[in-house]
């Protein structure tokens, strides 16, 4: 988006409180803040060294997020959205605590999976409340809960029931597995939510009489994205910037998530965008990826299934995770990681057609024309066919990134360099060079254009190859743009470009059986 010159706010944060987090410091004994501070620092920094250029990554525990969450609910309590009762709980006798959700596990009422937790199911789906559960136990010590009686927070949902339909249908952005899940969502009848629960790690429930209550973690983590915006205005000094996002109404606000958090997306943030302020943005789009399996299994440290990303990073370097990760992104459907296929793309797609392509096209140019881009002369048909395939694929890749079909750009950037080697492999200009020098240069004018629209497409995928291949172009940052392509902004005849070396390699043997070992025991 900032390669075709939008102005973007890219946030995002670490999710710091709820019952995963506190069960797992339990489990380790230490405090629960020991853990966010290092969990945090860790993701932060895996973020960075994948190239994950957000403005602001912030985290939930922070004094602009606590603050502002307090000030919201208390505005949507005394609005009326918020309101006390009294409810019958889940109590672990031998803890003598209460039991929010993920403190709670047991047998799913809709699918049968007998790992559920108290929130949501895994298997399914379903959004759930611990006293949904068949045979009930306590996570921390496995014991069987009693039922005993609480006050608790709720919203209420049902007051925006039809203004979420509404918007829901009228939104036909959405992907059909979103409009699909969070209308079925809404059909089963949406019903007051508890905003408060009984964790002791949290942010503090700021209403009368709410002392030892904190704001469940699903109600303040989505308000996540507004308070990661104000302090990145705070940060850059200038507190209002962050109003140009959130009440312009020209501003597109698009969440990218896993499809088990749709309906938090698409109901729970919108109703309470809309008790607080009606002139709040609401979402644009909400882009939810399906599920990545690995070698045909699930995800799991605990059986040795998968690769994670600060063990990726000892195996390659970022762009080749990137490219192939988004070459299979699961947009419409579960897709799989496998090795083989992996090294397949790597190989024949990434180093073989579009990274040998550029650099065969760049070494020529160096070796034979000292770095000068050669003057075409009369061009031929050909010649303006592909050339005007530059701004067709810059087209296709800049549609693809705006509408969540992230592969197509990839095919985008693949089909581009198809078509340049299969011109270059045709006009053989390593041949042509020693009868027919024109017809040599023509063909390495214009394929140096099309290595450059490679390239520069090539940026929001795999970014470190493309900065190297700016650099030897010789280039400024405001020529490296997908807009430029579009433009029909090309590289100048007489232009000197520096020493290329390979953008890319292929996998070796080792680092192909080492991936492969990573799909666990069969």
């Amino acid at each position: 988006m900032r390669s075709k010159g939008d102005k973007v706010l890219f946030v995002s944060g670490s999710d710091e409180h709820g019952t995963p987090l506190e069960l797992q410091a339990i489990k380790e004994g230490v405090r629960p803040e020991d853990l966010t501070d290092r969990m945090h620092a860790l993701v932060k920094d895996l973020f960075a060294r994948f190239d994950i250029t957000f403005d602001n990554y912030t985290r939930t525990h922070s004094r602009t997020h606590i603050e502002f969450v307090q000030k919201f609910f208390l505005e949507l309590y005394r609005k009326g959205y918020i309101f006390r009762r009294s409810v019958e709980q889940l109590y672990c006798e031998r803890d003598r605590v209460f039991l929010p959700d993920r403190f709670v596990i047991g047998t799913c009422p809709h699918c049968g999976y007998d790992r559920a937790r108290g929130d949501q199911c895994e298997r399914c789906g379903k959004v759930l409340d611990p006293l949904d559960l068949r045979g009930p136990r306590c996570a921390i010590c496995g014991a069987e809960p009693v039922t005993k009686s609480t006050d608790h927070w709720f919203f209420d949902l049902p007051a925006f029931e039809e203004r979420i339909k509404a918007w829901i249908a009228s939104n036909d952005r959405f992907p059909d597995s979103v409009r699909n899940f969070s209308i079925g969502w809404i059909g089963e009848g949406l019903r007051p939510r508890s905003v408060t629960r009984d964790n002791r790690w949290g942010i503090p429930a700021p209403f009368p009489g709410a002392e030892g209550k904190t704001i469940y973690v699903w109600f303040e983590a989505v308000l996540g994205y507004i308070t990661a915006s104000i302090e990145w205005a705070e940060m850059k000094g200038d507190p209002e910037a962050w109003k140009e996002f959130w009440y312009d109404r020209e501003a597109r606000s698009v969440y990218f998530i896993g499809k088990d958090n749709i309906p938090f997306h698409t109901i729970i943030l919108p109703a309470l965008l809309m008790a607080y302020d009606e002139d709040l943005v609401l979402p644009w789009n909400v882009l939810a990826t399906e599920y990545l399996t690995f070698e045909g299994k699930k995800f799991s440290k605990s059986a040795g299934v998968g690769i994670w990303l600060d063990e990726a990073l000892e195996i390659l370097g970022p762009d080749y995770w990137r490219f192939y990760l988004v070459k299979i992104r699961p947009e419409t459907a579960d897709s799989n990681f496998t090795a083989s296929h992996f090294r397949d793309v790597i190989n024949d797609e990434l180093n073989d057609i579009i990274g040998n392509f550029v650099h065969r096209v760049l070494t020529f140019v160096h070796r034979n024309f000292d770095g000068i881009v050669p003057e075409p002369g009369d061009l031929d048909s050909q010649d303006l066919e592909l050339l005007a395939s530059i701004r067709t694929a810059a087209e296709e890749s800049e549609r693809g990134l705006v509408s969540n079909r992230f592969r197509s750009s990839v095919n985008a950037v693949l089909d581009l360099a198809k078509r340049g080697n299969v011109y270059l492999n045709a006009r053989e200009p390593w041949k042509a060079i020693r009868t027919d020098r024109s017809s040599a240069m023509r063909t390495l004018y214009v394929s140096t254009q099309v290595a450059y629209g490679v390239s520069v497409l090539l940026e929001p995928l795999t970014p470190r190859a493309s900065e190297a291949l700016r650099k030897v172009f010789r280039l400024p940052p405001e020529r490296w743009t997908v807009k430029e392509l579009i433009e029909g902004r090309l590289v100048e005849p007489g232009h000197k470009i520096g020493e290329p070396s390979p953008p890319f390699s292929r996998l070796s043997d080792e680092v192909y059986e080492r991936i492969r070992s990573k799909g666990g025991s069969t």
